[in-house]
């Protein structure tokens, strides 16, 4: 006579009880929604390679914050287009800049909307790299230090516009530390700095960079992002931005570097993760030809980042999610 195993799994799978079981949820507040603004346009342009996504004016900006602040959304990520570039990336810090002016109408219009802002000089700059360029190594290079300048100018200028995330994207040694030395010593001790400390030189990218018109014009940003095969150095980057003071970190794309993401548990700071434009195009491509189930591919995509240990999820979906999240919950 077979005998039946005491443990049944099943057990836990029965309609009425799944949801008792149920390890990782996510939730409206764990979500970030990413907003291109380009300060050359006055009614929102819908980004070809990323459907359902635009750029938005910045008069748009405070019926949006009140928007997804209506939703549950506790915060924005803001990435800037501005009129004019130039080798140095000056409109990048300049007060009545595009990103500055966005954090000053969206405040107003929702005080208690968490604002994050990306700190880095590639949709500002000429030639597309994420700094102050020359030579290096005998070749047209990102030059890491002097480019720390720019970032604390930067830094400090979205500080003094009223953010209260800095995110420092450009993958520079040092860039942290330096960050928040600039930000303590003009007072705003305060901000909270998220570093993309692991950030990878991923094929992932591409929609972005239409979405923000930052492609570079020569070269590649492998010398400053992380090569994709390399986990103990991504882990290693993380661990210099801990003891320069980071307050939270980063893991960019998101779903592809779920490893990464997991081991950085062990030093005990929030995480964010990055589901990046390349992994929502692929996402809402495949939902609108019909292969897919959108909802059902959206859900489990950032559930398995939360599961991975994401505290933060930030997703080009976030406002839909953040409907689907509140229904299920």
């Amino acid at each position: 006579m077979d005998v039946f195993p005491v443990r049944r799994m099943r057990r836990y799978r029965r309609r009425i009880v799944q949801e008792l079981f149920t390890e990782t949820c996510v939730h409206v507040s764990d979500l970030v929604a990413p907003l291109f603004v380009d300060e050359g346009i006055d009614r929102p342009v819908p980004i070809g390679s990323m459907p359902g996504q635009a750029r938005q004016p910045v008069g748009d900006l405070p019926a949006i914050a009140e928007r997804i602040f209506d939703l549950g959304l506790n915060s924005a990520i803001l990435f800037g287009i501005p009129k004019a570039k130039d080798a140095e990336a000056s409109s990048a810090w300049a007060p009545d800049g595009v990103i500055q002016r966005s954090v000053r109408a969206m405040k107003e219009a929702a005080p208690d909307l968490v604002l994050c802002t990306d700190v880095c000089a590639c949709e500002y700059t000429d030639h597309g790299h994420c700094g102050i360029v020359g030579q290096r190594c005998g070749e047209d290079d990102l030059l890491n230090d002097p480019s720390l300048e720019l970032m604390n100018r930067i830094a400090v200028s979205h500080a003094e516009a009223g953010a209260d995330i800095v995110a420092p994207s450009c993958m520079l040694d040092g860039m942290v530390g330096s960050i928040r030395a600039a930000l303590d010593d003009s007072g705003f001790q305060d901000v909270l700095i998220m570093s993309y400390s692991s950030k990878f030189a991923s094929g992932f990218y591409g929609p972005f960079r239409e979405a923000a018109d930052s492609g570079f014009s020569f070269g590649d940003r492998t010398t400053y992002q992380l090569n994709p095969s390399n986990a103990r150095e991504a882990l290693l980057e993380s661990a210099l931005d801990v003891e320069e003071g980071a307050d939270i970190l980063m893991v960019k794309p998101a779903g592809y570097y779920l490893d990464i993401l997991s081991a950085l548990r062990e030093f005990g700071l929030p995480l964010a993760a990055f589901q990046v434009s390349g992994e929502y195009a692929m996402i809402r491509g495949a939902a609108d030809q019909g292969w897919i189930d959108g909802r059902t591919a959206v859900m489990e995509s950032l559930t398995c980042i939360r599961r991975a240990g994401a505290d933060l999820v930030i997703t080009y979906f976030a406002e839909e999610a953040a409907g689907w999240a509140s229904e299920e919950q």
